[in-house]
């Protein structure tokens, strides 16, 4: 079947502005232009389009998905089995939510007695479903599933008092190490602070600690964008400064 801008957008639910915009940029092309100069879509175009939305609603940017649907790897299929994964995650993310607001509920009406561990879980929950669909895979490919898993189980078990004292940790991780910058000196004294403080905190997130890892993930910080950005949000050059505070910390730098 074919269908003009108006029809696909009634049909899709978005604007016909919004696919002229997707013709501009070389997301989504129509098949042809027929005689009268109307953008003509077709089955293949249903399709991306389709694709291009669930891209969306899973909050990845049109430069993003541009990337990747015009790539020459891009397999559809494939795409659709991680859409379906990272929607399955979102959903066991809005049910352990859901759950806990019922709990919450039954609690203040007196039917239960949650504890304070439990007035937490399904926040702790987003968290690990978010740090999964950002950092998940890299993590994995660096260090294993066994890790992953020891990792996001010593998170979820964690009381409240003690994810507080992990926010408190991770907030003075960044503002020892926004200070120690300034001195230029990763093995002066605040340099070497920031890499003890660091280390306190990813034993904390993973339950035992390891120089080696400690030193391997500090350069993941340089080497991965998402990492470095992260890091040097406030001031440029905290992430490789952190790497090389951590590398003498550890002697992996002498």
């Amino acid at each position: 079947m074919e269908y003009t801008v108006k029809k696909l957008g009634n049909l899709a639910g978005v604007s016909t502005r919004t696919l002229r915009y997707y013709d501009e940029i070389g997301i989504l092309k129509p098949a042809r232009i027929n005689s009268s100069g109307y953008r003509i879509y077709e089955e293949n175009e249903i399709d991306r389009l389709q694709q291009i939305m669930f891209y969306r609603e899973l909050g990845v940017s049109l430069d993003s998905i541009k990337e990747i649907i015009t790539s020459t790897d891009f397999n559809e299929t494939n795409a659709l089995k991680q859409h379906y994964k990272e929607l399955l995650a979102r959903r066991q993310q809005l049910d352990a939510l859901i759950e806990n607001v019922e709990k919450t509920i039954n609690n203040k009406e007196g039917r239960i007695k949650m504890s304070d561990k439990e007035k937490f879980d399904g926040f702790k929950q987003k968290l690990i479903e978010d740090n999964e669909k950002q950092f998940g895979k890299v993590i994995r490919e660096k260090y294993g599933e066994e890790t992953v898993k020891k990792s996001n189980q010593q998170f979820s078990n964690m009381t409240e008092e003690q994810y507080n004292e992990l926010q408190e940790l991770g907030d003075k991780v960044l503002e020892t190490l926004k200070a120690a910058y300034k001195t230029g000196n990763p093995a002066g004294e605040l340099g070497q602070k920031v890499a003890k403080l660091h280390k306190e905190w990813i034993t904390f997130c993973w339950g035992d600690y390891n120089t080696e890892a400690h030193a391997n993930l500090t350069q993941m910080y340089v080497d991965d964008e998402r990492f470095k950005t992260y890091y040097d949000k406030e001031q440029p050059g905290c992430a490789e400064f952190l790497r090389d505070a951590v590398w003498i910390y550890t002697g992996m730098r002498k």
